[in-house]
């Protein structure tokens, strides 16, 4: 199965240990696209459910262990914001788990690789995102 998952990764430690992961030559899922942006707080739910109608299986949300943000509470309300998220596809009828929040710090790498590999299993087992289908390229 072709999967296509969107990552949206905190420039200070998600972003970073992705960066590690790659230089320490690790191997995780390829069919991950990684986004970085400044904080996991700016992640806005329309960014999410924008990337799942354009065709994305999974979205993957990485910010910085709870206290040790860089903006002080960025990863609170970045939680706050999935919470809400989650609940929204479940109304519209996609599988709250394409959704994934994980916090991996920069010294992480490791732990990244394995994040994406699980959640990239977890993507397949769950199958397409059924609004692939209504999608005209």
């Amino acid at each position: 199965m072709s999967k296509n998952i969107v990552a949206f990764l905190c420039n200070w430690c998600s972003f970073t240990a992705s960066d590690l992961a790659g230089t320490s030559r690790l191997t995780y899922d390829p069919d991950v696209k990684i986004l970085r942006v400044m904080c996991s707080s700016r992640v806005d739910p329309v960014f999410i459910i924008k990337a799942l109608l354009d065709g994305a299986d999974g979205v993957f949300v990485g910010g910085c262990h709870p206290g040790d943000c860089h903006y002080q509470k960025g990863n609170y309300y970045a939680r706050r914001k999935i919470v809400l998220t989650k609940k929204i596809l479940e109304l519209a009828g996609l599988n709250p788990d394409r959704l994934r929040l994980s916090w991996i710090s920069a010294s992480e790498g490791p732990k990244f690789a394995e994040t994406m590999n699980e959640f990239g299993k977890k993507i397949e087992k769950i199958g397409n995102n059924p609004l692939k289908e209504n999608i005209y390229l």
